[in-house]
């Protein structure tokens, strides 16, 4: 099974991820960078969601970039999932490396549907 890191520091985004996400991914969460980092080098996950806000030294964006600069995790599928719904932002993620960006208020069935797409997960 494929495993999925959900970033965010909303407890009940983490949770809707996670109902719509854990019938066919193994889960795993993160409530901010520091615990985000130290779970990717633990299972290095096959996908991520990840918020753009969150407390802390560095945001989504900037540990968006890392992951995608670090030849041992630039595999991951990041999935930014933020408020900031700007074009700018949007072409801001997706310019450093996030493989998808979906704006809050965002439809959990389609989250799913893209991460199963992207992962080749058979249903």
């Amino acid at each position: 099974m494929k495993n999925v890191l959900i970033v965010d520091d909303q407890a009940s985004i983490r949770q809707i991820v996670r109902l719509v996400l854990r019938k066919d991914f193994a889960i795993t969460e993160a409530y901010d960078v520091v615990s985000a980092i130290e779970q990717m080098k633990l299972l290095k996950p096959d996908g991520m969601v990840l918020d753009v806000m969150m407390p802390g030294e560095m945001d989504g964006y900037q540990l968006c970039e890392k992951i995608k600069q670090d030849p041992e995790l630039a595999d991951i599928h990041i999935v930014l999932l933020t408020a900031c719904g700007q074009v700018a932002d949007q072409e801001k993620g997706l310019a450093l490396g996030a493989n998808a960006y979906f704006v809050k208020p965002f439809s959990p069935v389609d989250l799913a549907r893209h991460l199963t797409h992207a992962l080749q997960v058979d249903k």
